[in-house]
């Protein structure tokens, strides 16, 4: 276990996932319902939202969850659309994070290049640390923007793509209880037997290029 990376990427993990339940919490308030507020979530208190369950498999096992949010569906004026916008507001916040954390990267990286070239550049520094730290939290936040968005339960992708169909709800019921079983099939083999099923590693790369090349 390398628990230096453990500690570099923590902070990102906390982060990404508070910032992701808060705007679905936020957005929901916004549309009309009150479930997430009165029941405590609308905060950017990590612990609020931090499963403990999912927050070690995160560590131990490189996938993991945070406390769903909840919303009372009487309460939405439209709710299929509500619903999309729920759903996909907690991976938009993790893209905006991303985006803001690859600027900061570039004014690291600047900080960098003028140590160079004044001969005062020192890897071991705390500004060196910090640049990892922040590295990470913004790969972390691409990752969980991509990875939310796709199309299977119990991801946002999934609630998205639901509220666009008009399938009944015993369709969709029937289709989140498989959806969950198949995602842990495909992380598993991802993770243990190094199968690349989604290309999420590719997109996190990618992204991260374009907003700091």
């Amino acid at each position: 276990m390398d628990w230096q990376r453990i500690l570099y990427f923590l902070p990102g993990i906390i982060l990404g996932l508070t910032i992701h339940e808060f705007c679905h919490a936020f957005c929901a308030y916004k549309l009309g319902d009150t479930t997430s507020r009165d029941q405590g979530r609308l905060t950017l208190n990590p612990i609020k939202h931090i499963d403990l369950i999912g927050f070690l498999f995160i560590i131990f096992a490189g996938f993991g969850w945070a406390k769903p949010v909840q919303f009372n569906p009487e309460n939405l004026k439209n709710y299929r659309r509500d619903k999309a916008l729920i759903a996909a507001a907690g991976p938009l916040s993790n893209f905006v994070m991303g985006v803001l954390l690859c600027f900061v990267i570039r004014a690291f990286l600047a900080y960098f290049t003028n140590q160079l070239e004044n001969g005062t550049y020192n890897p071991n520094s705390i500004a060196y640390h910090l640049y990892i730290i922040v590295s990470y939290a913004a790969s972390i936040n691409f990752g969980l923007f991509i990875f939310n968005l796709i199309p299977i339960p119990p991801l946002d992708g999934s609630h998205i793509v639901f509220s666009g169909l008009n399938i009944s709800f015993e369709l969709e019921e029937k289709i989140r209880k498989i959806g969950l079983p198949v995602l842990f099939l495909i992380l598993i083999a991802q993770n243990y037997l190094k199968i690349t099923i989604l290309p999420i590693g590719i997109a996190i790369n990618a992204l991260m290029g374009l907003f700091i090349n």
